[in-house]
């Protein structure tokens, strides 16, 4: 099991990793609140001779579901580019949000934008690195808050070859109980690629996406350890920085 954590320090990402002891760390390629095209990582040598494995995490704005050609076309191309960017640094996946849509009305729309989004990148030899999709906290037009609409999600996208990313705090705000959590989505998805071990700061189904450490989250570590033990996936840590260590202690106590 490959136990680990997003790097808030993108420059020296192999380092802060291996401050940490952690076997895969998670990155991003670009500021995650632009638009910008991905320039080569100053550590690329670095992170491609280091054991420690790479994923990168796509820029925050990417709605490949929306119905505006304004954000979706955006979207679409900083995918491929995040995806090109992502293999350059040998990542074994790109995790991309489920995004949304503004009301129920365009909701198949976004089942058949996301569906889109592999059939064009077929046309051009697929993408990259996997496509992760990740489960959301919010929204009630969300592509991904909600298992059934990730069945129909999966519906429109499984036979690309998407890849799952589970977040237990996405999960849990979003109203998902986290008991047999893993057997339920691999129900649907058939697989689990990676997995966001977090807390959350705020109750189940509240909505809200804010991560918390284990010990002062409102989910029973134990219940997040299980789910670490029966995912068979890499782990990565989300929670925040100055408790991640004490996080990754837990975990690695408490698997045995």
């Amino acid at each position: 099991m490959r136990i680990g954590a997003h790097v808030r320090t993108d420059s020296d990402p192999i380092g802060y990793g291996e401050r940490l002891g952690a076997d895969v760390v998670q990155l991003f390629v670009v500021d995650p609140q632009s638009w910008d095209k991905p320039t080569p990582h100053p550590a690329t040598e670095q992170i491609l001779a280091s054991p420690i494995d790479v994923v990168v995490h796509s820029s925050y704005q990417i709605n490949v579901a929306s119905t505006n050609n304004r954000l979706r076309i955006p979207s679409r191309n900083a995918v491929a580019q995040q995806a090109r960017a992502a293999a350059d640094l040998g990542a074994f996946g790109l995790v991309v949000h489920g995004g949304h849509v503004r009301n129920d009305d365009e909701m198949e729309a976004g089942f058949v934008n996301w569906r889109k989004l592999f059939e064009r990148q077929q046309d051009k030899g697929g993408f990259a690195v996997p496509i992760l999709i990740e489960n959301t906290a919010g929204g009630n037009h969300a592509m991904a808050r909600h298992f059934d609409n990730i069945a129909r999600l999966w519906d429109a996208v499984g036979e690309y070859g998407a890849g799952f990313c589970l977040d237990t705090c996405h999960a849990w705000a979003g109203g998902e109980d986290l008991v047999g959590v893993v057997e339920r989505i691999r129900g649907i998805t058939g697989r689990i690629d990676l997995v966001h071990l977090n807390s959350s700061r705020d109750e189940f189904d509240s909505g809200a996406d804010r991560h918390a450490n284990f010990a002062e989250g409102t989910i029973d570590p134990d219940l997040l350890t299980e789910v670490c033990r029966t995912a068979d996936a890499p782990v990565v840590l989300e929670t925040p920085a100055e408790g991640i260590a004490d996080d990754l202690a837990y975990l690695r106590e408490h698997l045995g």
